[in-house]
């Protein structure tokens, strides 16, 4: 595990974070980029991941990627008590939907 981290001293200045998080019985990664007035978060899982607003369904599903969306978040626990409003077309192909909650939709994808 490695983290990235700088002490901010304007709100200009970025940090970025990876952290190990436990789910279950395994592990799942979360990245964490501070931009402006809110982070930029993903959730990543062995064959998926779950992202925040800032990031692009369109785009997931044009890289053939398994993916959920979440909105409304500001830190890894945030999304982990979330529920998903949006998932792309693989992500449809393997039984997942809108609605689900963001933990139980990351241990589909471990």
């Amino acid at each position: 595990m490695f983290n990235i981290t700088e002490n901010r001293k304007k709100k200009s200045e970025w940090m970025m974070k990876r952290e190990r998080i436990q789910l279950g019985t395994s592990e799942i990664t979360g990245y964490r980029i501070d931009l402006g007035n809110a982070p930029l978060l993903i959730l990543q899982a062995t064959k998926g991941y779950v992202m925040c607003g800032y990031l692009n369904m369109s785009t997931a599903n044009k890289l053939g990627d398994i993916a959920g969306k979440v909105t409304g978040v500001r830190t890894f626990q945030d999304i982990l008590n979330a529920k998903v409003i949006e998932v792309s077309e693989n992500a449809k192909k393997i039984g997942l939907t809108e609605g689900m909650n963001v933990k139980e939709f990351l241990i589909k994808l471990l």
